[in-house]
């Protein structure tokens, strides 16, 4: 596929794939993007996963027709994107493999101190000719490993953007790129927002026409959506005005409360709703949706002496996510000693700028009481 007269793609698609990273459901397969740069000099920009890497191999094969390439950009040493350099290497001995220090760190970690016998280490911002294509690379450590960077076009006026501006899916799915870019994102760089501002700010910059990212689609129309939204993203502001309730309840008392509260707040005018059982709904789209929205409901019961286990393991996340900048309320819910409002308080610690809104108690069931506490609750959550 061309992307430019020059610029061609040789990805794949991996519908086998059912976790990535071994825990986010893809329902819809995934794309390893890889790239070529045809010039006087032929630059490949990255390789894809170690079980497609015939398949890859054979796309470059077909649009070098007969030429061999120069250089093997390593953007970022995720297996998933470097897991086929040992077989490109065996059809392309002589290819000398541009990385910066920490790549190549890595890449004798993954395949040993010999591998690559040909390199060319640069620092940032350094630049390689191929002729009327260079490309500069920039160094984008933390976004999301150490030793990532993007490599910029000028002639093509083209961002090879490593993980940056991915998202979830095979290139042959139809489905909306927010959704799954955002959900990608918040799973995977999302606890790394400040590096991400500081590529932002140095691709603030440049003049981008296109964005080649390494999963996903090429980002050529409407290149400021993306960009604020990753901005937004990035700096832990909120996307969209809603609130998002987030729930386990062992006997159904403390989903009735859910659902009163989800009412209340429609009654109520809230623009948007998500609620998400933590025990039954994709855990990592729960996180998604608490990132998304400026206001978040923890509703969960006591249980041995702290929460229920599902509830856990999404508050630890949202705080290994570098959680912030939201408004929260608590539903407790305990027979004879409920502290679970307690307990998600101290989990909830390290996060900064949450300013909390309450907390309603339950002692098994609903009362009168509670009922009027979460109406109240939802008129300032509207507010």
């Amino acid at each position: 596929m061309k992307l430019n007269k020059d610029i061609r793609y040789i990805g794949v698609n991996d519908h086998k794939i059912d976790l990535f990273e071994g825990q986010y459901v893809v329902s819809n397969g995934m794309a390893y993007n890889s790239y070529v740069v045809m010039d006087d000099k032929i630059a490949v920009m990255d390789t894809v996963d170690r079980h497609f890497a015939n398949e890859w191999l054979a796309n470059l094969a077909v649009e070098l027709n007969g030429r061999k390439p120069d250089y093997l950009v390593v953007q970022h040493m995720e297996p998933d994107h470097s897991g086929s350099i040992e077989a490109f290497l065996k059809v392309y001995p002589d290819v000398t493999v541009v990385g910066n220090a920490k790549t190549f760190l890595l890449l004798g970690n993954f395949l040993g101190k010999n591998s690559a016998p040909y390199r060319l280490e640069v620092k940032d911002g350094e630049t390689l000719s191929l002729g009327r294509h260079s490309l500069t690379f920039v160094f984008a450590p933390m976004v999301h490993w150490p030793e990532v960077m993007v490599s910029y076009d000028a002639y093509a006026k083209t961002l090879f953007s490593a993980d940056g501006f991915g998202k979830f899916g095979a290139l042959d799915a139809d489905e909306e790129w927010d959704c799954e870019a955002r959900r990608y994102y918040f799973g995977i760089v999302g606890k790394y927002g400040p590096s991400v501002q500081m590529l932002l700010k140095k691709a603030a910059a440049l003049d981008i026409q296109t964005i080649c990212p390494l999963h996903g689609p090429v980002l050529s129309e409407n290149l400021g959506h993306y960009l604020e939204l990753y901005n937004t993203w990035s700096s832990y502001g909120t996307e969209s005005d809603g609130v998002c309730i987030c729930y386990t309840s062992v006997y159904g008392h403390t989903k009735q409360a859910v659902e009163l509260l989800r009412d209340e707040l429609t009654k109520n005018g809230c623009p948007k709703v998500s609620v998400a059982d933590l025990a039954r709904d994709d855990m990592a789209e729960a996180v998604e949706d608490a990132f998304r929205y400026g206001k978040l409901v923890l509703a969960t019961t006591t249980y041995n002496a702290s929460v229920f286990p599902f509830m856990h393991d999404f508050v630890t996340r949202l705080v290994e996510h570098n959680y912030q900048n939201k408004r929260v309320a608590i539903i407790e819910n305990g027979s004879w000693a409920p502290a679970a409002a307690k307990v998600l308080n101290q989990l909830l610690a390290p996060c900064k700028n949450l300013t909390f809104e309450g907390t309603v108690t339950i002692f098994s069931a609903l009362t009168d009481e509670n009922r009027a506490q979460i109406a109240d609750l939802a008129k300032k959550l509207c507010e």
